[in-house]
């Protein structure tokens, strides 16, 4: 049964992303052509639409960012004002209703850098990877769960119950770990050091001092007399 459910979750994800794809495809149409680029074949782009390679998980976001890996570019394809309340890292903003804009050609038409798109979910991550795939952009990616996901494991990562797997505690730390690096604290930063018992060292009382009494000398008699 749960495979026979499995199946046809699978089955209906890939009528989704065809038909999401076939609008596109009759969208881009009606779009000017690029003058570079002619496109790739739909079955082509088909088949690269099914395949899961183009996701970039949570995970591996953060430990380039953290090791300041240069090897990609971050875009935010939302709209300006959801990108100005919050985005991830320094990633640059080009929504998708500019995607096809001089500007935007210039970091999308290149081979020297990944890049990665990101939205709230995939929505709209997807959107932009499908027009950068059928103008023929290289090395497209896709956050994975997009920035929802992003809180939901780096900045509010779960703790995991104590009959889970050590793996799950080992993934924890490190999520841990790379929140408080995207500047999330924790209560335990801030618990104050204890303290080492002073050693009171009473002080004795000193001894009395000796009190010597000095004989006074008695006067000799004077010499001579009557």
């Amino acid at each position: 049964m749960v495979n026979r459910k499995l199946a046809k979750v699978s089955t209906f994800r890939y009528k989704i992303l065809a038909t999401v794809f076939i609008v596109l495809a009759g969208g881009l149409v009606l779009l000017p052509k690029h003058e570079k680029h002619e496109g790739i074949k739909p079955e082509l782009l088909l088949a690269n639409l099914i395949s899961t390679e183009r996701y970039i998980s949570t995970d591996i976001l953060a430990d380039k960012i953290i090791n300041n890996d240069p090897s990609f570019i971050l875009i935010d394809v939302r709209n300006e004002e959801s990108y100005s309340n919050f985005t991830i890292g320094d990633a640059l903003n080009i929504p998708l209703e500019k995607f096809l804009d001089e500007v935007s050609i210039n970091y999308l038409d290149q081979n020297q850098y990944d890049i990665i798109f990101i939205s709230n979910d995939n929505f709209y991550a997807e959107q932009a990877w499908m027009l950068g795939s059928r103008l023929g952009f290289k090395n497209l990616h896709v956050l994975e769960g997009g920035i929802n996901k992003w809180f939901n494991t780096i900045i509010n990562p779960k703790k995991p119950t104590e009959t889970m797997p050590e793996e799950q505690f080992v993934l924890y730390s490190n999520r841990k770990a790379a929140s408080m690096f995207f500047g999330v604290a924790y209560p335990e930063q801030f618990k104050p050091a204890k303290k080492d018992k002073a050693i009171v060292k009473t002080k004795q009382p000193a001894p009395p001092k000796k009190v010597i009494k000095v004989k006074k000398k008695k006067k000799a008699p004077a010499e001579g007399g009557c």
